[in-house]
C-alpha cells in the first residue's frame, strides 16, 4: 500500500495526511491515483463522519511535482491525465455529505490552493504561507483552482495571485477568507472542529456542507428543490426528532 497520503480512522473520523515531506508534499502520479482511491473509499463508506486533512513536514503541499513533470519525458496528455485522476478525487469530496477540515502548517502553492479548498473549513499557522507560481513555470491552474479559488477569496483576489508573484501570508489569508482561523496549533484545532461535527448534528451538518459546495453550479430552482428534499428528509430522521422536541420543550418553559 502506498503511503504518499497516510489515512488514519477513529470511529467515524477519518484522517488524510500528505506524506511527500521531501518533496513538500507535491502530488506526483503515484500520490494522484492514491488521492482519488481514498476518495472514493471515503465519501462511499456510510460510517464516516468527518475527515480531517493534514500534511507531513514543513509545507502543506506545493501542488503538483513539477520535478517529475520534467524528469519523466511526459507529454501534455499525461498531464491531463493524471489531472483528471487528481480532479475525480476533489469532486468526490467536494459533493460528499462528509465534512472536511483542513490543518495548514506551511507553505501552500500552485495546485495546493486546490487541495486545500477541498476542505469545507481551513485552519492554519501563523506561519503559513500561500502562493500561486503557476504562471513562473508558464502553467495554468488545475486542482480546481480557477473554481475553488475565487470561490473562497473573489475573482479579483484569486487574480491577483494568480497572475503576480503574490505571496500572502496567514493573517492576510484569514482576511481574505482563504482561511477560517489562524491558530498556533492548527492540528489540535482542526480535529476539535471535525470531532464537533460528529458529537453534533451530524448528518445535518455533512447536507449543509453538501448543499452549499454544489449549489453555485446549478439553476437556482434545482438548489430550492434539492433544499426543499433534504429538509424534509432531515427532519425524518430521529437526530432530528429529538433535537426538534427539545428545542420546542425549551421554547415552552416560562422564562422569568
Amino acid at each position: 500500500m502506498s503511503d504518499s497520503i497516510l489515512l488514519e480512522r477513529d470511529g467515524a473520523l477519518a484522517r488524510l495526511t500528505f506524506n511527500r515531506p521531501a518533496s513538500l508534499n507535491a502530488m506526483d502520479f503515484e500520490m494522484g491515483t492514491r488521492w482519488r482511491d481514498l476518495a472514493h473509499e471515503l465519501t462511499s463508506d456510510d460510517t464516516v463522519g468527518a475527515i480531517v486533512l493534514d500534511a507531513a513536514g514543513p509545507a502543506f503541499c506545493a501542488g503538483g511535482d513539477v520535478v517529475q513533470m520534467a524528469t519523466s519525458a511526459s507529454e501534455g496528455s499525461a498531464i491531463t491525465a493524471m489531472a483528471d485522476v487528481i480532479h475525480d478525487g476533489i469532486r468526490a469530496f467536494v459533493e460528499s455529505s462528509i465534512p472536511m477540515v483542513a490543518s495548514v502548517q506551511g507553505a501552500v502553492a500552485g495546485g495546493g490552493l486546490g487541495l486545500m479548498l477541498t476542505a469545507d473549513y481551513v485552519v492554519a499557522s501563523p506561519r503559513a504561507v500561500f502562493v500561486s507560481k503557476y504562471a513562473n513555470i508558464g502553467l495554468t491552474p488545475d486542482l480546481g483552482v480557477s473554481t475553488l479559488l475565487p470561490a473562497a477569496v473573489g475573482q479579483r483576489r484569486a487574480l491577483q495571485l494568480l497572475l503576480t508573484d503574490l505571496t500572502i501570508d496567514a493573517d492576510t489569508a484569514l482576511d481574505w477568507g482563504l482561511v477560517a482561523e489562524v491558530v498556533d496549533q492548527p492540528g489540535d484545532r482542526a480535529e476539535q472542529i471535525a470531532r464537533s461535527w460528529l458529537e453534533g448534528a451530524t448528518g445535518a451538518f455533512g447536507q449543509a456542507k453538501r448543499l452549499v459546495r454544489t449549489g453555485a453550479h446549478r439553476p437556482f430552482a434545482e438548489n430550492l428543490g434539492d433544499e426543499a428534499r433534504t429538509i424534509g428528509a432531515a427532519f425524518d430522521t430521529a437526530d432530528s426528532k429529538n433535537r426538534v422536541a427539545a428545542f420546542a420543550a425549551a421554547s415552552r418553559t416560562p422564562r422569568h
